[in-house]
């Protein structure tokens, strides 16, 4: 592929999407765990450095929070705390943000079955509002087993950065009711 200014609307583009393409390529992070909420630990501490090697800044807590949900969720709902099983964890860098994929060894499960909010027990489908409210795009696959958060780090727009803040203060808020 042949890349010209004319492509493009100025140089500042093409020079965030030559960064963006040389980044992409080079920023990516895969380990294994062993299902045991413990392990949690392990998964914070290399997204906390991969984080920081990618700039992410104050956005880092939110990737955190969602990405070590979706850990927990592959550990006590996927593998059912079964420590013979493991957890695959990859951070990776996309086209303006990072990305986090998640894949367990369980038997997988009807993701299409939990909405935008958790069910009325407020325990079933707690940690995908979570993700789902955190991340910019949230896509299940492997008959959901493996799930991908997506985070748009440059660029997001702090209407939307309030928006999932309100909306889940005010979930937890009806929660401690």
């Amino acid at each position: 592929m042949i890349i010209s200014i004319d492509n493009f609307c100025s140089v500042w583009e093409l020079f965030v999407y030559l960064q963006d393409s040389i980044i992409s390529s080079i920023m990516t992070e895969s380990f294994v765990i062993q299902s045991d909420v413990a392990n949690l630990a392990i998964v914070e501490e290399r997204l906390f450095h991969f984080c920081r090697e990618c700039n992410v800044g104050s956005y880092y807590s939110t990737v955190s929070v969602a990405a070590l949900q979706a850990v927990e969720n592959a550990i006590v709902h996927g593998n059912k705390k079964d420590s013979v099983k493991e957890v695959s964890v990859t951070f990776m860098t996309c086209r303006g943000g990072i990305a986090v994929e998640v894949e367990d060894q369980g038997a997988g499960f009807d993701y299409n079955r939990y909405g935008d909010l958790p069910s009325g027990d407020m325990q079933t489908g707690e940690g995908i509002f979570v993700m789902r409210s955190l991340s910019d795009q949230m896509t299940f696959s492997e008959g959901g087993r493996k799930v991908r958060l997506e985070f748009d780090i440059n660029g997001i727009d702090p209407s939307d950065a309030l928006e999932r803040v309100a909306v889940l203060q005010s979930h937890f808020s009806m929660v401690a009711a």
